[in-house]
């Protein structure tokens, strides 16, 4: 298979690239110790397209496809791994269902502002009970004539409180039984709806993470994506697409925390000589190019899947899995090239590390991937 990027890709490549050094660079250390979530920042992105980049046109959206969206992420990423978290979740999670699987009608009521940027987009299916068990869920949702009426918490929310509107996956059913649960549309401001407890995070801190609370919050009929029960089938199909997000937001920070060790090692010297010259230093970087490399050809062949409309949930839990495991790991080593200077702020090193676990965590675990990758091996 051919993966070569083309001259589109090139050209996406170079704008997030140079969007992220003038725009994302000068600001990445104060909005992580703030824990700023910078709205204006994701307005421009909006500008440029990379916040609607699978939306078609005809919605206001840059109409690309997953080679295009991979590199916007990592490039982003590169430089901070809170504002490519941020954009990965908002195109892959909320954007991307309404767009999946929303009638004519919803896409055109939706789309529009979110491609843009307009309005800022959350999904909802953890809860402070059920991670990986989603099919225990306690958010219910019941219908009352021509609406519904959802009451429950949603945790570990990406933009949670300053979301527009959210993605809602709504038991509808008993626990734990097929086709239990249904994904609604709810607008920031709809009675009954209110942001919680936003969290205070190891890593990932400008890419705000919060609680979604409803309290009798009634919705029309006209907001349910899908048919009733469909809800759980609808978001494994977009955890699919999601964990190549979060395998090229993964591959960024590897790359970002792999490109800074590199430079390090030729710039220090020890023993009147640069640290790259030792063994101990340089086999460390082979290491991180080689497992870089596979991690972006396994993220390739899912995009390639993906435009060519075939099924990626063994490829894509594979690329998430072992890409986030190689950005903790490369990121760890280049803290260990770093050395003291790697344990301080005034590195870039440190924050890679931190950013980089949460890959390893959202989306599904690192063992919920092994376990996707292990019935469809099975089942080959």
């Amino acid at each position: 298979m051919n993966f070569q990027e083309n001259e589109l890709t090139q050209q996406v490549a170079a704008t997030a690239r140079d969007f992220a050094k003038q725009h994302i660079l000068p600001h990445v250390m104060e909005w992580d110790e703030t824990q700023e979530f910078p709205v204006a920042l994701f307005k421009e992105l909006g500008k440029l397209g990379m916040m609607g980049v699978l939306v078609p046109e005809k919605y206001n959206g840059a109409g690309l496809g997953y080679f295009e969206y991979n590199v916007i992420i990592q490039e982003i990423a590169k430089v901070c791994g809170s504002i490519g978290l941020s954009v990965a979740a908002h195109n892959s999670l909320c954007t991307n269902h309404i767009l999946s699987f929303g009638t004519e009608a919803q896409k055109e009521r939706w789309l529009p502002k979110l491609a843009t940027a307009e309005w800022i987009g959350a999904w909802g299916l953890t809860e402070p009970n059920t991670g990986s068990d989603a099919g225990n869920m306690k958010t219910v949702a019941v219908q009352e004539g021509d609406e519904w009426v959802i009451n429950g918490t949603k945790s570990w929310i990406t933009h949670g409180k300053s979301g527009d509107v959210a993605v809602v996956i709504c038991r509808t059913g008993e626990p734990r039984t097929s086709g239990n649960s249904t994904a609604f549309v709810v607008e920031r401001g709809t009675p009954g709806f209110q942001a919680g407890k936003k969290e205070n995070k190891l890593g990932m801190r400008a890419s705000e993470t919060a609680e979604m609370i409803f309290d009798n919050c009634r919705i029309p009929d006209a907001n349910r994506l899908g048919n009733v029960g469909d809800g759980f089938r609808q978001a494994m199909k977009i955890l699919d697409g999601g964990r190549i997000s979060i395998a090229a937001l993964s591959l960024g920070i590897a790359k970002g925390a792999y490109e800074a060790a590199k430079q390090y090692a030729k710039e220090r010297h020890q023993f009147d000589q640069p640290i790259a010259n030792f063994q101990g230093i340089s086999f460390k970087l082979a290491d991180m190019a080689t497992e870089i490399m596979a991690a972006e050809l396994l993220i390739q062949q899912c995009c390639d899947l993906k435009e060519r409309h075939e099924k990626v949930t063994r490829q894509g839990a594979m690329a998430k899995y072992y890409a986030s495991e190689v950005a903790v790991k490369t990121a760890n080593d280049a803290v260990q090239i770093f050395g003291g200077y790697g344990y301080t702020k005034d590195f870039p090193v440190e924050k890679y590390y931190r950013d980089a676990k949460l890959c390893t965590i959202g989306e599904g675990t690192s063992e919920i991937q092994k376990l996707v990758i292990a019935r469809e091996v099975l089942q080959g």
